[in-house]
């Protein structure tokens, strides 16, 4: 609340500065003095308003550490990233089962599969080192994987 009484009190003060200086009251100095204390208000009010929309104000920080015990704020950008990071990572990881599925030599059922910022890692067992060799082949084709790390096992089939 204090914030805000301030905040209209310098943005009163810094208004009635500019409508003195702009009646030509003052020399050019005098007018360039009053266009900073205008841009100083100007810049304060966005910083309160950037503090409202993040939700930084004393009480709501109170309220979630008393809620919560933490405090956290993102950004709506980084979220949104977040949350495309993870579909994206889904998305590669459902690519990937599909080939390995629907390959003839693998037995997809037995690889799993697993995606992290575009790190695949497969793991499970296959029949010989050629279908390792294989299933990481169509693991390196599939858009956005940069790398892959395979701890799959040769078990020959009994």
């Amino acid at each position: 609340m204090r914030i805000l009484i301030a905040l209209l009190l310098g943005i009163g003060v810094g208004a009635a500065v500019v409508w003195f200086y702009s009646t030509n009251q003052g020399g050019p100095r005098m007018q360039a003095a009053a266009e900073k204390v205008g841009s100083a208000a100007k810049s304060a009010r966005d910083s309160v308003q950037d503090l409202r929309v993040l939700d930084l104000r004393s009480e709501d920080i109170k309220d979630e550490l008393a809620r919560s015990g933490q405090v956290v704020r993102r950004k709506a950008r980084e979220a949104g990233q977040a949350i495309v990071d993870a579909t994206a990572d889904a998305r590669t990881t459902a690519t990937i089962k599909t080939k390995l599925i629907a390959s003839r030599d693998l037995s997809g059922l037995n690889i799993s599969v697993n995606t992290t910022a575009g790190v695949v890692t497969l793991s499970g067992a296959v029949s010989s080192s050629e279908h390792i060799s294989k299933a990481m082949l169509l693991a390196m084709e599939t858009d956005s994987v940069r790398e892959v790390i395979s701890t799959l096992q040769v078990k020959p089939k009994p």
